[in-house]
C-alpha cells in the first residue's frame, strides 16, 4: 500500500503520530494509499522550519522571486498531463476537466510572476520642507492555507503563488483526501529554485488544522470549504490574532428570462451544474426560470443529460466522474430520494443506472423546487439540478437576495439594460451575464458575500496580494546637524 507522506523543508518526511487515513479511487472504490495524519507537533515542526527559511526569502531580491514563479509557470505547463492524472486518480474528475482546473490555477502563478511590479509602492516629495514620505508593502512570515478536496491543484495555487512572491512562507494542508497533488506541486516548486523549507505541505485532520489556527508563529490563514468550517476557522484564527480569509459554501441561482437563447442558456445550466460532478462551489445548483419558459426550458435541460458520459477517467470519452467518497455519493443521493416527498418532480433520476464500481452517481434534474425544501435550501455539493419556477424578474431577484449565501450568480437574458440592472441589484459576489460560473481571472479576486465568506479579504489577485502582505509607511528627513533643535509641539506638514 502506498504511503502519502509530508514535506517539510524541500523533501518528503515521514509523519511520526502514528495516525493515518485513507486515501481512495473514487472511479473503483478501492483504497490506493494511506496519508499520514500530521500532530500538533508534527505542524510545530514543520512551521520552525518555514520560519528559519522565511528570513532568507524575505531578503531575495523581487527579481529572483519572480524568475521562480517564472520556473513554476513553465514546470506546471510541462508537466500537466501528470498532475492531471494524480488528480483523477484520487479525486475522481475526468482528466479533461482537471487539465481545465490546472490551467486555471496556472492562471495565478502568472499573475505573480508580476511581483516586482505588483509590491510598488507611493513616494511624495516634499511632504514637509526637506520631507520625503513613501509607502511600502512587506511580508507578513509564515503563512498557511487549507484547502478542500474538490481542486486540488487550483485552491493551493490560487494562495500559494501570491503568498510566496510576496516573500512569505507557506504552510499547506490540504484536503486528505486526495492530497498527492500537493506533494506534485512541491517538487515542481523545488525544481523552480524555491529555497528548501519556504513552502511545506502537512497532511492532516482536525488536529493538525487546530494546530494551525492556534501556533503563534503563523500570521494568517486562507480557506476554502463549506461554510460551518469557514466560520470556524474565521473564528478562531481571528481569536488567536492570526488574518483569515475564509470562503465557505454557496447555493448558486441562474435567473433565465423569457427572451433569453433557451438552447444556449440549457448548455450552461447542464455545464455548469454537471461538471465535475457538481463539486465545485460555484456550480449552478438552481435554475430560475420565468414562468412563461420553464416548460420549455426544463425540456430542453432534461433532453441533454443522457448524452453525459458518465465513468472513470481512464477512459477520455467519459465527460463526468465520480463523487469523492461513498460517504458523500449517498448524501448527495439521498436528496434525489427525498426530492419527491417535498412535492419537487424528479425529472432525472441519477441515481438509476450508475456505474457498478466507484461512487457514482448520475445527472440528476429536480423540477418545482421551493424555499423550505432541503434541496433547495441545503448545498448539495454533487451532480444534481434544481429548478425553481418564478413569475418575473423581480420574484427570482428576490429569491436570490433572499438566500443565505452569496458566492456566485448568473442571469441569462439578450435585454442589457436589465442585465445591468441585475448586476447592480444582485446581493452576490460575483456576478456572470450570460457566463453560468463567473470565476473571476487571475488579476481579479475571487469571494462572495453572505454566508459564503468571513473576513473582508477575497482571494487571489490584488486582494490576494494585500492579504499576504502588510503596509508600512515611512518618513524621512536628512537634515543639516547645525540645524536640529528641541521642539515639543505636534509635527506639522507646513
Amino acid at each position: 500500500m502506498d504511503r502519502i507522506s509530508h514535506w517539510i523543508g524541500g523533501a518528503a518526511v515521514a509523519g511520526t503520530s502514528g495516525r493515518t487515513g485513507v486515501v481512495w479511487n473514487p472511479a473503483t472504490g478501492v483504497q490506493s494509499a494511506e496519508v499520514d495524519l500530521a500532530s500538533t507537533d508534527e505542524v510545530a515542526a514543520a512551521v520552525a522550519v518555514a520560519k528559519d527559511a522565511q528570513r532568507g526569502w524575505r531578503a531575495t531580491g523581487l527579481s529572483r522571486r519572480a524568475e521562480v514563479m517564472f520556473r513554476l509557470r513553465d514546470l506546471i505547463d510541462a508537466n500537466k498531463k501528470d498532475l492531471a492524472d494524480i488528480i483523477s486518480a484520487e479525486h475522481g474528475k475526468v482528466p479533461s476537466d482537471a487539465l481545465g482546473e490546472i490551467a486555471r490555477g496556472l492562471e495565478n502563478v502568472e499573475y505573480a510572476c508580476g511581483i516586482p511590479n505588483l509590491l510598488k509602492g507611493g513616494y511624495s516629495e516634499q511632504a514637509a520642507t526637506g520631507v520625503d514620505v513613501y509607502s511600502i508593502r512587506q511580508p507578513l512570515g509564515v503563512v498557511a492555507g487549507i484547502t478542500p478536496f474538490n481542486f486540488p491543484a487550483m485552491v493551493p495555487l490560487w494562495m500559494l503563488a501570491n503568498a510566496l512572491a510576496c516573500g512569505n512562507a507557506f504552510i499547506l494542508k490540504p484536503s486528505e483526501k486526495d492530497p498527492s497533488a500537493s506533494l506534485f506541486l512541491a517538487d515542481l516548486l523545488a525544481q523552480a529554485g524555491l529555497p528548501p523549507g519556504v513552502f511545506n505541505v502537512v497532511h492532516g485532520d482536525k488536529e493538525a488544522v487546530d494546530a494551525i489556527l492556534a501556533h503563534p508563529d503563523i500570521a494568517a490563514v486562507s480557506f476554502v470549504g463549506s461554510t460551518p468550517i469557514a466560520r470556524y476557522i474565521y473564528e478562531t484564527g481571528t481569536a488567536a490574532g492570526k488574518r483569515v480569509q475564509a470562503l465557505g459554501g454557496a447555493k448558486n441561482h441562474m435567473l433565465v428570462l423569457p427572451d433569453a437563447d433557451l438552447d444556449m442558456a440549457a448548455d450552461a445550466a447542464v455545464s455548469a451544474a454537471f461538471g465535475s460532478a457538481g463539486e465545485r462551489c460555484m456550480a449552478v445548483s438552481v435554475v430560475l426560470a420565468v414562468d412563461a419558459i420553464a416548460d420549455d426550458l426544463v425540456a430542453k435541460v432534461a433532453e441533454r443529460i443522457p448524452a453525459i458520459k458518465v465513468g472513470p477517467g481512464t477512459d477520455p470519452a467519459n465527460e463526468m466522474g465520480p463523487l469523492i467518497t461513498a460517504e458523500h455519493r449517498d448524501k448527495v443521493a439521498g436528496y434525489v430520494t427525498g426530492a419527491a416527498g417535498e412535492g419537487a418532480t424528479v425529472v432525472v433520476d441519477g441515481t438509476e443506472g450508475t456505474p457498478p464500481d466507484g461512487f457514482f452517481l448520475n445527472p440528476t434534474l429536480l423540477d418545482g423546487v421551493a424555499p423550505g425544501m432541503r434541496c433547495y435550501d441545503d448545498e448539495i455539493f454533487g451532480p444534481v439540478l434544481t429548478v425553481a419556477r418564478v413569475g418575473s424578474y423581480d420574484e427570482g431577484l428576490r429569491l436570490i437576495n433572499d438566500n443565505p449565501y452569496g458566492n456566485g450568480t448568473a442571469i441569462f437574458t439578450r435585454d442589457g439594460g436589465v442585465a445591468r440592472q441585475f448586476q447592480f441589484d444582485v446581493e452576490v459576489g460575483m456576478v456572470g451575464i450570460n457566463v453560468p460560473i463567473p470565476v473571476p481571472v487571475s488579476y481579479y479576486s475571487f469571494g462572495g458575500w453572505k454566508a459564503s465568506l468571513f473576513g473582508d479579504s477575497h482571494m487571489y489577485g490584488p486582494d490576494g496580494v494585500n492579504f499576504y502582505t502588510r503596509g508600512k509607511v515611512v518618513t524621512s528627513r536628512w537634515p543639516d546637524p547645525a540645524t536640529s533643535s528641541v521642539n515639543l509641539g505636534f509635527p506639522q506638514n507646513r
